[in-house]
């Protein structure tokens, strides 16, 4: 900035980079993780890099707090964004976009933590837990990705 100030990392962005004392506990494994099927509760719209699916949750300015599942594998830089079952598909064919739905499993953390392939970035905070709206999540997306710029010189 030219004022000389410094702008913070996002919120998603922040919550997303593990710190020392998360890596030590991945460490130590003491947390786990298991298969859940996707498609019955929410399919999952896996986003990669993961820095793309965290600059949409920012534009989209849905915050963390309330409750929105949003995991991330550190290992693939890949961050799932879960959405209402069977709705998945409205980011299907999007750069570095997969849709997990019926079918599909997707590994998810048991306890607090996590683990590096499976680690919760916004935990669900109650039932009914709040669901990201796809067709928000695909346009952010499309417009960060310039889909949207490819697809209208297509047609």
């Amino acid at each position: 900035m030219g004022n000389g100030t410094q702008r913070s990392a996002p919120v998603w962005h922040r919550l997303a980079q593990p710190n020392d004392q998360l890596r030590a506990l991945w460490g130590r494994s003491v947390d786990r993780t298991r298969w859940v099927a996707c498609g019955q509760s929410w399919d999952a719209v896996a986003i990669s890099p993961m820095a793309v699916g965290l600059e949409a949750l920012v534009a989209m300015r849905v915050g963390p707090r309330r409750g929105y599942p949003v995991l991330a594998d550190h290992l693939r830089d890949q961050l799932y964004v879960l959405v209402p079952p069977g709705t998945g598909s409205a980011a299907a064919g999007l750069p570095g976009v997969r849709v997990l739905g019926a079918g599909f499993q997707l590994l998810m953390p048991v306890t607090e933590h996590g683990t590096l392939v499976a680690h919760w970035v916004s935990p669900p905070r109650s039932a009914p837990y709040p669901l990201i709206r796809p067709d928000r999540l695909a346009h952010h997306l499309r417009a960060l990705t310039g889909a949207a710029r490819r697809e209208a010189a297509a047609s």
